[in-house]
């Protein structure tokens, strides 16, 4: 049998505070709990049910099924639809989450609203999408089967900075380690998309950082496979120039990525010392990024400057190594 002070939190659960109670004051709870009827006490339990189960919180399945709903309610306002994406977007970071959208229907919901007029619900349903597919084969191969590479494709081109920038980092997402994706991506004509942004030195500097990003992680996924054919993209000359031409940023993330990206082009079969000295003048960008690297090895960058002045020496050993290939033996 329940003891008086049992009874009391049973009922009362949220009406005291022990560390901060009256000590007269509880034992007058007390006493009024002993002095209920039996049909009050029921009545009160059910009062506490009603509100416990007020107070449960829904699983996360049931929180996305509630947003897909909302997102597939066409009468509903914008706004509504745009905090119902703002939902998914949290909601589906857990690869858990992530794997049961397709069952819900959200994947199917979300890229609907690729096709939106306007440009933020674009911007965060393609948000949703990368981020629902980073590290994750069987999200990347469901939204694949459902052809929306294309359309991110098309939004990667947008006049809207941030809708440019969450589409190409779908994009980067969708096709990382995913060989179908990729060989997708190229057929698209991804490949030309890519030199088109990174030869356009007015264009913002996100654009160019994904799309550096994205270039890198396509090289190196060429150089783990066991194709022997490498893509002539990657001995294309303006995109080559347009890579080593980054290395000049004063944008130091930036920089970095683009001189993992040479890295990568170098460390191809197919990759040209000749042209990457003679077209790209890649001697003379890294001798440049060597000076500006020590100015900033006796400022407030010392770590990075180190950090960055290694890889920038494992770069040039790397080109002069395939340099020395190529020179013509002395007679």
């Amino acid at each position: 049998m329940l003891c008086s002070y049992e009874i009391f939190f049973l009922f009362f659960p949220f009406e005291i505070e022990i560390g901060h109670s009256d000590p007269a004051k509880l034992k007058e709870a007390v006493l009024d709990v002993q002095h209920l009827s039996p049909d009050e006490l029921n009545q009160r339990q059910m009062e506490i049910k009603e509100l416990m189960e007020k107070l449960k919180m829904p699983s996360d399945a049931q929180l996305m099924k509630i947003a897909i709903d909302d997102l597939n309610n066409l009468s509903l306002p914008l706004e509504d639809r745009y905090r119902a994406l703002q939902e998914l977007l949290i909601l589906v970071e857990p690869i858990d989450n992530a794997n049961d959208l397709h069952k819900l229907g959200g994947l199917t919901a979300v890229i609907r609203q690729l096709y939106n007029t306007n440009p933020e619900i674009r911007t965060i349903s393609a948000w949703i999408l990368g981020k629902a597919s980073q590290n994750n084969p069987l999200v990347q191969s469901q939204v694949l089967e459902l052809g929306t590479l294309a359309k991110l494709m098309e939004m990667a081109r947008s006049d809207s900075i941030e809708e440019a920038t969450k589409a190409l980092y779908a994009i980067s997402a969708l096709i990382r380690n995913n060989l179908e994706g990729q060989e997708l991506f190229y057929t698209e004509s991804g490949d030309l998309m890519l030199q088109n942004i990174l030869s356009n030195s007015s264009i913002d500097i996100r654009l160019h950082r994904k799309s550096v990003f994205l270039l890198a992680d396509l090289i190196e996924g060429q150089l783990d496979s066991r194709h022997n054919t490498e893509l002539p993209f990657f001995s294309n000359h303006s995109l080559l120039k347009s890579v080593v031409d980054l290395l000049a940023s004063a944008d130091l993330d930036l920089q970095e990525k683009a001189l993992y990206a040479v890295k990568n082009l170098l460390l191809l079969r197919s990759a040209d010392a000749v042209v990457l000295k003679e077209v790209c003048q890649l001697d003379v960008a890294l001798e440049t990024m060597r000076q500006q690297l020590q100015k900033l090895i006796v400022e407030d960058k010392f770590e990075y400057a180190v950090d960055m002045e290694n890889l920038r020496r494992e770069v040039e050993l790397i080109f002069l190594g395939k340099l020395d290939k190529v020179r013509p033996v002395p007679t």
